[in-house]
């Protein structure tokens, strides 16, 4: 489910039309319904908001004003990699443990009392 300053690729008639941020999510009048403020990312940029109910922030196909349209979370590649790298990096240090080479942590308060 979208949430708040998720990146979206809006598809419009299924099609891929346009990115946009998710700004705001704020409760509607209506139970089970939301305010979504998107920025969308066109020149010049816009903000529009939306009232989606669950399903649709969910990836669900739904239509306005007789036009196909369908919210799809993206992955930044900033992102991707980020979480690349610390799995990497935590992976490597379980190996160590394992194999009985990881690093010491020497607490210098314990040292100054020697």
């Amino acid at each position: 489910m979208a949430t708040v300053h998720d990146l979206l690729l809006i598809h419009v008639d299924n099609k891929p039309g346009f990115y946009a941020r998710v700004e705001e999510i704020q409760p509607d009048v209506k139970p089970g319904w939301w305010q979504v403020k998107l920025l969308v990312l066109t020149f010049p940029m816009q903000v529009f908001t939306w009232i989606l109910d669950d399903h649709q922030l969910e990836g669900a196909d739904f239509t306005m004003g007789g036009t196909p349209l369908r919210l799809e979370e993206v992955e930044s590649p900033v992102e991707l990699e980020r979480v690349e790298k610390e799995t990497a990096e935590k992976e490597r240090v379980q190996k160590a443990r394992r194999e009985g080479g990881a690093p010491k942590v020497i607490s210098l308060q314990d040292r100054r009392k020697k």
